[in-house]
């Protein structure tokens, strides 16, 4: 995959960050390193800091696996257009019933899962995480995990970084958040930032020119256009972002003048 942040790829940022575009990212593994215990997983304050800056400069959403009123918590401080949870499911939530399918698998995921050391269930109302992380036959687990999701009907099953999602088959994803937003903030163009499955429902969408995608970590079959070597990159791409924003503003000045 080639680096969004290598000096011949700079013309694609610049052309993006001179547009009228709203700036995604997704949490976990993205803006905050994927920890051992997903309930511990924070920005470092750098990032923070550069993300909080950055929301001056751009419309900034963040799409998240985890639920929204958990993502905003971790987001407190920064002035973001918008914060969507549940993997894009929430910018519809109350409306579709999806509460009702994921209330009735919790005791079936309870049953099914009871006798695996280390598996651990996150209700999230609109979806269900999985998690086998902590799991000492990890390889035994994550089979389990499939297994028991595919007995609950229809649903949909991503995986992730040791996690199982199941979420309600017809649910909407990432994609369908972020087109969403876009035309809530009425932008022209999207960046989306994002390192794991579920992020592939945007990285699939076909908008040359309209949509540039950003995958956390190079993998040969993602659909992203472009990647940052490893998590702790999201810091300079975001002060990249900032810094041509910035530079963007005396030029407006002096097109008015």
């Amino acid at each position: 995959m080639r680096s969004i942040l290598a000096p011949r790829n700079r013309p694609v940022l610049d052309q993006f960050a001179f547009s009228n575009v709203v700036v995604a990212f997704d949490y976990d593994g993205t803006l905050a390193p994927i920890v051992d215990a997903p309930e511990r997983a924070a920005m470092r304050p750098r990032t923070g800091q550069l993300l909080a800056a950055l929301a001056e400069l751009y419309p900034c959403i963040v799409i998240s696996g985890r639920a929204e009123s958990d993502t905003r918590s971790r987001l407190r401080g920064i002035r973001l257009r918008g914060v969507i949870g549940n993997h894009g499911v929430e910018a519809w939530k109350g409306v579709n019933g999806f509460e009702y399918e994921v209330r009735r698998w919790r005791p079936l995921l309870d049953r099914q899962l009871a006798g695996h050391p280390g598996v651990t269930l996150e209700d999230k109302t609109y979806s269900i995480a999985i998690h086998y992380r902590r799991s000492r036959a990890k390889r035994q687990a994550r089979a389990a995990a499939l297994r028991a999701a595919s007995r609950l009907g229809a649903v949909r099953i991503v995986g992730g970084k040791q996690v199982v999602n199941v979420l309600p088959r017809n649910a909407p994803n990432k994609g369908d958040a972020l087109e969403r937003e876009r035309e809530r903030l009425s932008c022209d163009t999207a960046i989306y930032v994002g390192d794991d499955e579920t992020d592939e429902d945007v990285f699939a969408l076909d908008q040359p020119g309209r949509l540039l995608t950003i995958r956390v970590g190079a993998k040969r079959m993602s659909r992203a256009d472009y990647c940052i070597r490893d998590q702790r990159q999201i810091d300079r791409l975001i002060a990249s972002l900032a810094e041509l924003r910035r530079r963007l503003r005396p030029s407006r000045a002096r097109a008015r003048g």
